[in-house]
């Protein structure tokens, strides 16, 4: 129940010690909306997809998947969401990783809540202050995957370099994703000047674009046009 006294937010708070984990419930019940609870990484992943917290406080060492594995599962889509992770040591191999899961801060264990309350402090200022636009993404199969915000085709997280002819008619079949795209909809779309807009230069175009994709991910509907399956 919300009281004057505590924040608005939802909190999921993930550690396999029992009693360790029950004393900062107790805690962060005293601060917090809605405070959830799990013991290993595919409960909390569980928790994750059903409630949306919007703060995660994460043990680094949990079982079945680790605090790493289950954040990088939701920062494939979520990065709004707020983190804290807490480790046993200052682990370098860790500290490389985390800095594509978007923290707000970690914690050395054991910790105290003194330190606990100035990282919740540092998310409530977030939460507060700051929105993060969620990156909107395409798993389009074999690795390959379409960011459109950055307008940006990547494979197994290689980037693929296209032309910027390429990139636009890419762009707009992603646009239309499964839909028909007919030859004349390309053309206007993408080729400014007439003269150059034609059946066969973008022939030429989709040829040298399929020699950077799986087979048949660009569909000839016979007849018709070209599409893009999902």
């Amino acid at each position: 129940m919300m009281t004057d006294d505590t924040y608005g937010y939802s909190i999921l708070f993930v550690e396999d010690e029992v009693s360790l984990r029950k004393n900062y419930v107790i805690y962060l019940e005293m601060m917090f909306e809605t405070v959830y609870e799990a013991t290993d990484g595919v409960e909390a992943y569980t928790i994750y997809k059903e409630k949306k917290p919007d703060i995660l406080i994460v043990d680094i060492n949990i079982p079945k998947l680790n605090g790493l594995e289950l954040l990088e599962k939701i920062r494939q889509n979520d990065h709004t969401s707020r983190a804290i992770v807490l480790i046993a040591h200052k682990d370098k191999e860790f500290l490389l990783k985390a800095t594509s899961l978007k923290l707000t801060d970690y914690l050395v264990k054991p910790i105290s809540r003194t330190a606990l309350q100035l990282s919740l402090d540092k998310v409530i200022d977030e939460l507060k202050n700051f929105t993060t636009v969620a990156i909107k993404k395409q798993i389009l199969g074999h690795g390959y995957m379409w960011n459109y915000t950055r307008k940006e085709l990547t494979c197994n997280g290689i980037i693929i370099q296209l032309t910027n002819k390429e990139q636009m008619v890419f762009m707009l079949f992603m646009d239309n994703l499964n839909s028909v795209l007919s030859v004349d909809t390309i053309l206007y779309s993408v080729w400014d000047d007439n003269l150059e807009a034609n059946e066969a230069t973008l022939k030429t175009l989709l040829k040298n674009l399929r020699r950077k994709l799986p087979d048949e991910m660009i569909k000839n509907v016979h007849g018709i046009g070209y599409k893009i399956n999902s």
